[in-house]
């Protein structure tokens, strides 16, 4: 076994990781994209209202950040990371690319779809209203939506999907 784990962020855990780790880089994750097709029902919505948060589904490519967490804390971190997403998120080993062109295999969290939590493609105009009136126990879901597209910028990674949101809810904001 390898002396670290790195540990793939393309949602919250960019800006807000919560884990023990040894140093982060900017990573690129090929073969998919980010959407706001996952289901919020214990962070940015309730089960009656679910926000909507990031998922990967197949595509080009994502940017985000790769966290180096050392091997002998790992379980401890999987077990706080798998609690923390726990609403339909499984784990999976990817290959990742990181800052300096180095390849290494990498966790990931996505939420597949079938999930029971899985809300799937809809119009980017009826995602951003979703996520415009979703709150939940961690917050408005446009709060995550805004923490993200920032974090993203702070990367200079772009994601037309991400900043096309973030455009829609805060117009919707003004009116």
């Amino acid at each position: 076994m390898s002396d670290s784990i790195w540990l793939f962020a393309y949602g919250s855990l960019i800006w807000r990781p919560d884990v023990a780790h040894l140093r982060a880089q900017r990573a690129h994750l090929p073969g998919f994209e980010r959407r706001f097709w996952q289901g919020s029902h214990d962070h940015r919505g309730v089960p009656e209202r679910p926000g909507r948060v990031v998922t990967l589904v197949p595509g080009r490519g994502c940017d985000g950040l790769a966290f180096e967490l050392a091997a002998d804390v790992w379980a401890a971190e999987q077990a706080k990371l798998d609690h923390r997403e726990k609403n339909g998120y499984e784990r999976a080993i990817v290959e990742l690319i990181l800052a300096g062109g180095e390849r290494t295999d990498g966790v990931v969290y996505f939420a597949p779809e079938g999930n029971f939590a899985y809300l799937g493609e809809a119009p980017l105009n009826d995602i951003a209203q979703q996520i415009r009136a979703s709150v939940g126990p961690s917050g408005a879901n446009a709060d995550y939506l805004f923490d993200l597209a920032e974090a993203l910028r702070r990367l200079d990674a772009h994601d037309d999907h991400v900043f096309e949101l973030e455009r829609l809810v805060r117009l919707m904001e003004t009116q």
